[in-house]
């Protein structure tokens, strides 16, 4: 039996033991980790303590409290040195949060369902489908500018795409992120990200 803090839906965030983010885990692939002693450290909110078997010789029950960030062990040197080149794969999913549901030429705010990915400069026109050319807009934005460059069409980019880097791109995949673990993630962004704009225009 599990004495629920939070829903076991809350996903943990697993980082290395040197802090670098690394991705969302369950609550079940965090007691894993705890059990194979992997588990560095831990910090932020306590999620859940999990009670397992009474252990014959004391007659103890073991638990297992696990938090919302866990740092675990292991060499992570290889990671560290790909993540400097990483590119996140691209979906609308993290593409939309990426622009916090803002179609980012008329600057509305719209739910998932009314906004689609449009490429800056098309396709049409040999445009790619990558982070730097792509943005949320709305349908209505979209499908005024059709084949044609923003300037073409008489509409202004309100923002200039980019690619996130790795603790990014883990803060855009995060379904329901605690403020702990966002204050976490927020420091490994960099300085000039405009995340930190777009997350403050989210709370808001």
């Amino acid at each position: 039996m599990a004495a629920v803090v939070y829903e076991l839906s809350q996903e943990v965030l697993r980082t290395d033991a040197a802090g670098m983010p690394l991705e969302w885990i369950g609550y079940e692939d965090a007691v894993k980790l705890y059990y194979l002693e992997q588990v560095a450290y831990s910090c932020g909110t306590l999620l859940y303590r999990l009670h397992g078997g009474i252990c014959a010789k004391t007659g103890q029950q073991s638990t297992v409290d696990v938090n919302s960030i866990i740092a675990t062990y292991g060499n992570n040197h290889a990671l560290a040195k790909a993540r400097e080149h990483y590119v996140p794969p691209l979906n609308n999913h993290t593409l939309f949060k990426r622009d916090a549901n803002l179609c980012m030429y008329c600057g509305q705010r719209f739910s998932v369902r009314e906004l689609s990915r449009e490429h800056v400069t098309p396709l049409s026109r040999g445009g790619t489908d990558t982070w730097n050319n792509v943005v949320a807009a709305c349908k209505r934005c979209n499908n005024h500018k059709a084949g044609r460059t923003p300037e073409e069409s008489g509409l202004q980019l309100l923002a200039v795409p980019f690619t996130p880097n790795h603790a990014e791109y883990i803060f855009l995949k995060g379904r329901r992120i605690l403020a702990d673990q966002m204050e976490f993630l927020l420091a490994h962004f960099p300085r000039t990200s405009p995340l930190h704009k777009r997350i403050s225009q989210m709370l808001a």
